[in-house]
């Protein structure tokens, strides 16, 4: 790194943490509040983003108008910059004493009996709600789970952040040589999680994802397979514009459905991909405002078909 590069890191670091100070000497409800504000002065000047989120929203919600839409799409860049809030105070908020005040929990019975039983598991999600409170609740609670998520840029800012996220017990897997740590995560019996919806590139698995192909990662079926462990596809969705979580499992699918999938002669690594998509998407379309919609997810596109039109 040359020294220009170097410099940029420590001030983009410096700027973050005294932003981090300065919002933190507010109660939580106000600074929630600056970041719906925020979000929404975002919504109005970046016209890249605004139009992807709509572009999006559009395609997969045709039935809505316009003005619903912009809605969705507005309330969705709002959400983004409470998840960055959340990142300030989740490390002073949830305690052993206090999680239960902020997150509750939903359709968990089964899964937690997976995990008690030390079978290994795999656990998704999406860019949807506050994602980081699944792993940091769990933690919280003495359940060791290993996440896998792509290094911030600046090393500095991402060393910050791993911090708040590693606090409670969680352990956090850079993407870079994910194979072989994933590997020795579930030989242990672990639980390993990933935010499952981002876009797989041309050489991913091409399945429905509201109503249009989208490319999905192809490694998540094959290690589920391989090691004959069960995956979760789990949400924490943000009740009302507090710091207070519905956190549940909206799909468990178990070695045994993909196997009789199997040996009935179909493809059970599609089953098993198309199968978690549609979970996300089903919990997405509860609360479509929750999601990140200004992501590219469906960037690469099937052979033959036109890539999107816009950057």
């Amino acid at each position: 790194m040359g020294q220009h590069g170097a410099i940029t890191n420590w001030s983009q670091y410096v700027a973050a943490r005294t932003v981090a100070l300065l919002l933190g000497l507010f109660p939580m409800d106000a600074s929630l509040g600056a970041a719906r504000a925020l979000g929404s002065l975002i919504w109005k000047l970046d016209r890249k983003h605004r139009r992807r989120a709509i572009d999006n929203l559009r395609a997969s919600f045709p039935e809505k108008s316009d003005a619903e839409i912009a809605q969705l799409g507005e309330k969705s860049m709002q959400n983004l910059l409470e998840f960055i809030m959340d990142t300030l105070f989740t490390p002073r908020t949830i305690h052993i004493e206090t999680w239960h005040k902020h997150v509750h929990f939903h359709n968990l019975s089964e899964p937690l009996r997976f995990i008690l039983r030390r079978r290994g598991a795999i656990m998704l999600t999406a860019h949807y709600g506050n994602f980081e409170i699944l792993g940091y609740a769990m933690a919280t609670m003495g359940f060791r789970t290993f996440s896998v998520a792509r290094p911030i840029d600046n090393p500095l800012v991402d060393q910050w952040i791993l911090g708040v996220r590693e606090r409670k017990g969680q352990v956090i897997l850079s993407k870079r040589g994910v194979t072989t740590t994933a590997q020795e995560v579930l030989e242990g019996q672990g639980v390993l999680g990933f935010i499952a919806d981002q876009n797989a590139g041309p050489k991913g698995m091409f399945v429905p994802f509201f109503g249009r192909p989208a490319s999905a990662y192809k490694t998540l079926g094959l290690l589920a397979i391989q090691y004959r462990v069960p995956i979760l596809i789990g949400y924490a969705r943000r009740r009302g514009g507090q710091f207070e979580f519905d956190v549940g499992v909206q799909d468990l699918i178990e070695p045994e459905d993909w196997e009789k999938v199997r040996d009935e002669g179909g493809d059970e690594l599609r089953y098993v991909t198309e199968r978690w998509n549609k979970a996300i998407e089903d919990f997405v379309r509860a609360d479509p405002s929750q999601y990140w919609w200004v992501h590219r997810r469906w960037k690469s596109r099937p052979k033959g078909e036109a890539p999107e039109a816009y950057d």
